[in-house]
């Protein structure tokens, strides 16, 4: 990636966490400055000079941009780490907020039953490993999860398994003998196995097809599934609970494949 591309994709991700363009532009501008005028940092960032007051003073305001009232006056932004520091507070001020704000939101109960089977989808690899890790705290009698890409053995996922208390059984696949190495070392407490399920990268082993990329089972009940797509990468997933035993009984025979018999509590 060049230097034009690491800006664009500064001001992108600051404008992710709530500032605007010239806001983003002008404190990017300022980083690669050891102190900055309007007219300097609007050649440099092409903000308007008029607008680049505007932006400065919401930049100040945030703790991001500091200023020197000489004339002409001069900007600086603060040190990267103190930037990052004072964005994190800021974002997570926010999510607390509206979690605070949603907790109170009172629930409009459904005149309609729901079915006991329930399926729903969901989208991103943050938001899947998020449920994943839910489901596996919510486990009081056994975890079965087949992992299909390394990449998903994340720090997050691996201190969660680790948490998994005392009497819940905990059983690892992986797709290759050196992940199963790994899964344990990482969580030396699991039954780990090698899954005898080719599939999970496709039935061809192409690489445009779509692969497997986690099964997870909790107290054979709540199924998750998530596939990972050729050409974006990004994980999809659905996930149910509430299953008939037939289909409990299938899946965790399916997903349990390759491990011993005698290790394999019984369905």
């Amino acid at each position: 990636m060049n230097v034009s591309e690491n800006i664009e994709e500064a001001i992108e991700a600051l404008q992710q966490l709530g500032l605007k363009e010239y806001e983003a532009r002008c404190y990017v501008g300022l980083s690669q400055l050891e102190t900055g005028t309007a007219k300097r940092l609007s050649e440099m960032t092409e903000v308007p000079r008029t607008r680049v007051y505007d932006a400065i003073r919401v930049l100040e305001a945030q703790g991001l941009v500091q200023i020197q009232h000489s004339n002409p006056q001069q900007f600086r932004a603060v040190s990267l780490d103190e930037a990052t520091e004072t964005l994190r507070d800021q974002y997570e001020a926010r999510v607390e907020r509206l979690h605070d704000a949603l907790e109170t939101v009172e629930i409009v109960d459904s005149d309609d039953e729901e079915p006991v089977q329930q399926v729903w989808a969901m989208a991103g690899n943050d938001a899947i490993e998020n449920r994943t890790e839910e489901l596996i705290e919510t486990a009081t009698d056994e975890i079965v999860l087949v992992i299909g890409d390394e990449s998903l053995l994340t720090e997050d996922l691996v201190a969660t398994l680790n948490e998994v208390g005392n009497g819940v059984e905990l059983l690892i696949g992986a797709l290759t003998e050196p992940l199963q190495e790994r899964i344990q070392a990482a969580v030396p407490d699991a039954t780990t196995f090698i899954s005898g399920l080719e599939w999970l990268h496709g039935a061809t082993g192409s690489q445009d097809e779509t692969a497997i990329g986690r099964l997870l089972l909790v107290d054979r009940s709540t199924i998750l599934v998530s596939s990972i797509m050729p050409d974006s990468k990004a994980e999809q997933a659905i996930f149910g609970e509430g299953f008939g035993n037939g289909l409990v009984v299938i899946a965790r025979r399916l997903m349990a494949q390759g491990l011993l018999t005698q290790r394999d509590p019984a369905v």
